[in-house]
């Protein structure tokens, strides 16, 4: 039975890393982030580089929570006991069994780090053993190899590009690589290898 995720807060744990839903109160541990590594948003559709910018990031995600349309993640490193990032499960479609995960940034400390298996073994779980969903898309910058290696690492399956597919909040357009995995690929091995990932 497919359902949406709000009835109350989501908190997915392992021993690595803490994901709760974020909150007004969250610019304080993300500022860090906004002020000194702007780059983090080079690919993004909308950017948090600077304190305003990372004001109205983190209002749209708050109110677009509060109205059931996403659900975005600060995201908590236990291993290095501080704040690293944020992601969220976004274009949500409970009807068809699907949703997007994405809108993911970590900090550099935190890049390379396993950090981002821990937390997409969390969100996958999440989604199709307890969710109950058919499919988690992903999309990037069809640019962004970096990104695309990490989710093709993981077990995701490219699909296409969708050519000058978005504006960019740096200006421009850019193509977007879709990938996704499905629920009989989950079960079929990519939960098992993303966990093997983890060192779990």
């Amino acid at each position: 039975m497919i359902f949406f995720p709000f009835a109350q807060p989501v908190i997915l744990e392992n021993e690595r890393v803490l994901l709760r839903p974020v909150e007004e109160t969250d610019v304080q541990h993300l500022l860090p982030f906004s002020l000194n590594e702007p780059e983090i948003w080079h690919y993004g559709l909308v950017t948090a580089a600077g304190e305003d910018n990372l004001r109205k990031y983190i209002a749209t995600a708050v109110k677009n929570l509060q109205d059931h349309k996403e659900y975005p993640f600060i995201v908590f490193d236990k291993k290095a006991n501080r704040y690293a990032g944020s992601t969220r499960f976004y274009d949500i479609q409970p009807t068809f069994g699907t949703t997007q995960l994405g809108y993911t940034w970590y900090g550099k400390d935190f890049q390379r780090t396993g950090l981002n298996r821990h937390c997409k073994l969390l969100l996958l779980t999440f989604a199709f053993e307890e969710w109950g969903l058919e499919r988690v898309e992903f999309r990037a910058d069809n640019n962004n190899t970096r990104s695309i290696t990490a989710m093709k690492a993981i077990g995701c399956v490219e699909e296409g590009v969708l050519r000058n597919h978005m504006p960019t909040a740096s200006g421009g357009r850019r193509d977007s690589i879709v990938l996704s995995i499905l629920k009989n690929e989950w079960y079929g091995g990519v939960k098992e290898k993303l966990t093997a990932l983890t060192g779990r």
